[in-house]
C-alpha cells in the first residue's frame, strides 16, 4: 500500500496581493457593459471594476491578509466622482475613468499603504480602469471616445466606496487567469 501523498504548502511563500476599493453593484452593472463595450473592439482581458487602493506588493498571505484586516479596521466609507475618460502610458492604465483626487479620496489609500509600508514612486491618482493593453496612442484616442459614447455621462458620475477587497494579483500575468479575491471588509458608514 502506498503512502498517501501529501502536500507541502510553503508558510514563506510570497504572491503579488493588491487592495481594491469596490463601486456598488448598480455602478458595477454600469461600468462592466461599457467594459464589455470597450473590449469587443480592442480586446484585452476581462477584470471586476475597481479603484486601487494598494498598488501588487509581495507578500506572505498571512501577512497579506493580518495587514488587510489592520487596514480596515475603523476605516470609513467614502465618496468618489468622476473627472474624466482618460488614457495611460502602460497596461494596467490603458483607459480609466479618472477620479478626483479629493482628501476623501486619497486618505483611505495614504491609510491603507501605510499598513502596508506600500511606498510608491507617484502620486496616488485615483481611476477606475476600463480597459488593461497595450494599445497604439491612436488606438486609446479611438477607446477614449467609444467609452464617451457607450456611456455620455460617465464623466459625471458619483459613487460611494462602502467595501474593500484584498485581491492575489500576479501582474506578470496579462490574462488576469490567476487572480482571485481573497478577502473583502465592509467599511464603517459616515
Amino acid at each position: 500500500m502506498e503512502a498517501p501523498e501529501t502536500v507541502v504548502v510553503d508558510k514563506n511563500e510570497k504572491d503579488f496581493y493588491s487592495v481594491w476599493a469596490i463601486p456598488p453593484d448598480e455602478v458595477r452593472a454600469r461600468v462592466k457593459k461599457l467594459m464589455e463595450g470597450l473590449r469587443s473592439e480592442f480586446g484585452g482581458p476581462q477584470f471586476e471594476p475597481h479603484v486601487t487602493v494598494v498598488g501588487a506588493m509581495s507578500l506572505t498571505a498571512d501577512d497579506a491578509l493580518e495587514k488587510f484586516k489592520s487596514a480596515c479596521n475603523g476605516l470609513k466609507a467614502y465618496n468618489c466622482t468622476v473627472d474624466r475618460v482618460a488614457t495611460g502610458t502602460f497596461f494596467y492604465q490603458c483607459v480609466f475613468l479618472l477620479l478626483h483626487p479629493t482628501p476623501e479620496v486619497a486618505e483611505p489609500s495614504s491609510h491603507c499603504c501605510g499598513h502596508f509600508g506600500y511606498k510608491s514612486s507617484t502620486p496616488y491618482m485615483p481611476h477606475l480602469s476600463l480597459l488593461y493593453g497595450d494599445l497604439t496612442d491612436d488606438e486609446k484616442k479611438i477607446a477614449q471616445e467609444k467609452a464617451h459614447k457607450l456611456d455620455e455621462s460617465n464623466g459625471s458620475l458619483s459613487f460611494p466606496i462602502t467595501r474593500l477587497q484584498l485581491w492575489k494579483t500576479d501582474t506578470e500575468d496579462t490574462s488576469l487567469k490567476s487572480w482571485e479575491r481573497v478577502a473583502e471588509c465592509n467599511l464603517s458608514p459616515d
